[in-house]
């Protein structure tokens, strides 16, 4: 299908039509033409009265379910998702059944792309069955097609076991991707600690134990000199901490889920589970040094932190609520309905296109005439209602179910598969 983009404004910082109002001629899976004025016959043409166009979107550590849970989420669902929010990438973490520890896994995911174009990169587990005791096989697993190692939302606990993975994986040249956390001043947390955990009598989750880890996990991608993904990040403290390690020329950088960027521990006086997350919503003041560091640069990817769950583990009270929430169809629309007047669209569009791209070290397209397209078509202006019956996840623990959020994703073009 060709298709004919009509007064697109071209997000694509360092590119001579950056933030140029065009129009755009896609013909059998590559640009053909950019101009001022196109007219073509026999084309699909998109347009809308604030349409813009950027590289297709990328998520990094998108949870899904197949193999082993495919009721939550397939491998086909989480493309229809993913494109449906706008990505054209999704890197999925290992944490599935069997977990992605070894070449035959790697294989099965990078070997069953869906049949939309999402491309489907896989992560590859640190640690055998992410149980934090036994390296896995990172250099076959790097020749199979992983693309960054990391045992998902489970931080990797022993520090010689840290160490020893960011050697392997600097020899592959590829990134570790830790979600940094003491596990040992978590015990059964629920929540952030603080004045809200403390007046709902919850367990909480301190502050400390990010940045206790975070610094660890920093002083060994000093150490070994390898490159460093700190995932998730959610406190004020960790914040700091990259900063500086970034100014001190340490090879890290950092992502934040986009709910951590919008809510805070006093949203969950209504005990809402599908507020219920890993990295916990902290506080304010915690929230407003994500979106600085976002802002600044610090932090350089906004990720969906997609957790795909069943109903039964969601509908439970909140004590026995299991943490997660759905996001990749939802992460642009409440960044953007929440966050206009906080981050510029510019820096959003950056931090979901060239920040996870850097990172995991994947091809960067381009909007140039001749290169294949890979294009996220879209318009910040529009409202529109997350509906149950339309969504494209198979889970529904969403917390914008329901709700009218502003800015909506028109198309994705990935070569000659067009998701309208």
């Amino acid at each position: 299908m060709d298709i004919l983009l009509k007064r697109a404004t071209i997000i694509a910082p360092g590119d001579k039509n950056h933030l140029q109002t065009k129009d755009i001629l896609v013909s059998k899976g590559k640009i053909e033409k950019i101009a001022n004025n196109i007219s073509a016959p026999k084309v699909k043409v998109i347009e809308s009265d604030n349409l813009h166009v950027s590289i297709g979107w990328m998520d990094i550590g998108t949870h899904i379910g197949e193999p082993g849970l495919e009721h939550r989420e397939t491998i086909d669902s989480a493309a229809r998702a993913a494109a449906a929010g706008g990505y054209t990438d999704i890197a999925i973490m290992p944490i599935v059944y069997p977990v992605t520890h070894s070449i035959s896994e790697v294989s099965y995911i990078v070997n069953n792309q869906p049949n939309n174009g999402v491309r489907i990169h896989s992560i590859g587990a640190v640690s055998k069955d992410a149980k934090g005791e036994d390296l896995t096989e990172m250099i076959d697993m790097s020749r199979a097609g992983a693309i960054a190692f990391g045992d998902g939302l489970k931080s990797i606990k022993d520090s010689g076991m840290m160490m020893r993975a960011l050697q392997y994986a600097k020899a592959v040249n590829k990134p570790i991707i830790n979600y940094s956390i003491d596990k040992s001043l978590v015990h059964d947390g629920q929540m952030h600690e603080g004045d809200v955990s403390v007046s709902l009598g919850m367990q909480g989750i301190p502050s400390l134990a990010e940045h206790v880890a975070i610094q660890r996990d920093i002083s060994l991608a000093e150490y070994t000199e390898s490159e460093l993904v700190l995932h998730c990040v959610s406190t004020e403290e960790g914040c700091d901490l990259i900063k500086k390690a970034i100014k001190d020329d340490i090879n890290i950088s950092a992502t934040v889920s986009y709910v951590n960027l919008i809510h805070i521990d006093q949203d969950l006086k209504s005990f809402n589970s599908n507020l219920k997350v890993k990295p916990p919503i902290r506080s304010n003041r915690d929230r407003k040094a994500l979106i600085n560091s976002v802002k600044k640069g610090s932090i350089q990817t906004i990720v969906s932190n997609h957790v795909p769950l069943e109903e039964e583990q969601k509908k439970l009270e909140f004590s026995y609520a299991g943490f997660g929430a759905t996001g990749l169809e939802t992460c642009f629309a409440a960044v953007n309905t929440h966050l206009s007047e906080d981050i510029p669209l510019e820096q959003i569009i950056s931090a979901l296109t060239l920040g996870p791209r850097i990172q995991m070290k994947t091809y960067l397209p381009a909007i140039k005439s001749g290169e294949v397209a890979c294009l996220t078509v879209f318009d910040p202006s529009i409202s529109w209602t997350y509906e149950s019956k339309k969504k494209k996840s198979i889970s529904a623990n969403n917390k914008y179910l329901s709700t009218s959020l502003t800015g909506k994703v028109l198309a994705t073009i990935i070569g000659s598969k067009v998701n309208l």
